[in-house]
């Protein structure tokens, strides 16, 4: 982040959010075109669970993809709309963990029960029908919801900076590892949002975009039906707070490889997956 912005500083900025748990510091980067007056601003995050980590890879490659968009006219077009928002990697505490500790870890580094257990599911501490069905109240378990809604620094950092910025924001993208899926609100319920339509046929069109890059199917539907009930996530929060295009995407794969997707894959997924964002994002220039 320190070089991408040291090179491009005319249109990339770094903005410091908030310490984690640990009181490592919480970077969001902004991509703007400076001769432009932005309709709105799009919202990207990656790494909210530390063993996933295809997601800061996406968000990487996403960063490298968009400062080349001189040479690309829908980046052109998009930058022209909207200044970007991207969180590259947000549970910086676990993801340290996971590459000196345990590979597999999940949660923030949080201390509970006197340091007995550790960490904060991150995508369970959000004021969405906060620690109901899909979240534990068990300090222990991986999903471990938190002591109440937006009680772990990273989920307050974030959720600040965008309440801060909540009209101004149009869509909120959210990447995780595995399944293959474009989902949607709501997690926490199974009945449709008001948006179901719309959401269900721009993640239709997200899916196509993958499969056209290098033949790769995605499912897609509302997150609830398409993987399982959980509550206290962010795209639901993002939806409720007014942001309509929320989606959260699960990265390859489908279950081979899981959280340990070989390097020689990375290329392929996150050339899919831009294909999918831009999708979304082409239909929001479109209508908003």
């Amino acid at each position: 982040m320190s070089q991408i912005t040291k090179a491009y500083p005319s249109f990339i900025q770094k903005i410091l959010i908030g310490p984690s748990s640990e009181k490592r510091l919480i970077y969001v980067l902004k991509i703007f075109n400076g001769t432009a007056t932005p309709r709105g601003a799009l919202w990207i995050d990656c790494g909210i669970h530390a063993r996933e980590w295809i997601a800061p890879a996406f968000c990487q490659w996403f960063v490298q993809y968009v400062k080349h968009y001189t040479q690309d006219t829908m980046i052109t077009n998009m930058l022209k709309s909207f200044e970007i928002y991207i969180l590259p990697i947000w549970n910086v505490d676990g993801y340290e963990y996971t590459w000196t500790t345990n590979r597999f870890w999940r949660k923030n580094l949080s201390k509970h029960n006197g340091g007995q257990c550790l960490g904060t599911d991150l995508n369970r501490n959000w004021d969405a029908s906060w620690c109901a069905s899909g979240a534990s109240s068990n300090p222990c378990s991986e999903t471990y919801c938190g002591r109440y809604p937006e009680s772990e620094p990273e989920v307050k950092a974030v959720a600040t900076f965008i309440r801060q910025r909540s009209n101004h924001i149009k869509s909120y993208i959210s990447i995780h590892s595995y399944s293959q899926m474009v989902m949607f609100p709501y997690s926490y319920k199974m009945s449709k949002s008001r948006d179901h339509d719309e959401l269900n046929y721009i993640a239709w069109k997200a899916v196509t975009a993958v499969r056209s890059v290098h033949g790769t199917s995605y499912k897609y539907g509302n997150s609830a039906k398409a993987i399982y009930l959980s509550s206290g996530c962010s795209d639901d929060w993002a939806y409720d707070l007014g942001i309509k295009y929320s989606f959260t995407f699960e990265l390859r794969d489908t279950g081979r490889y899981g959280f340990l997707l070989p390097p020689h894959l990375i290329k392929p997924t996150c050339e899919e997956a831009t294909a999918a964002v831009t999708e979304i994002v082409r239909h929001i220039i479109q209508n908003v």
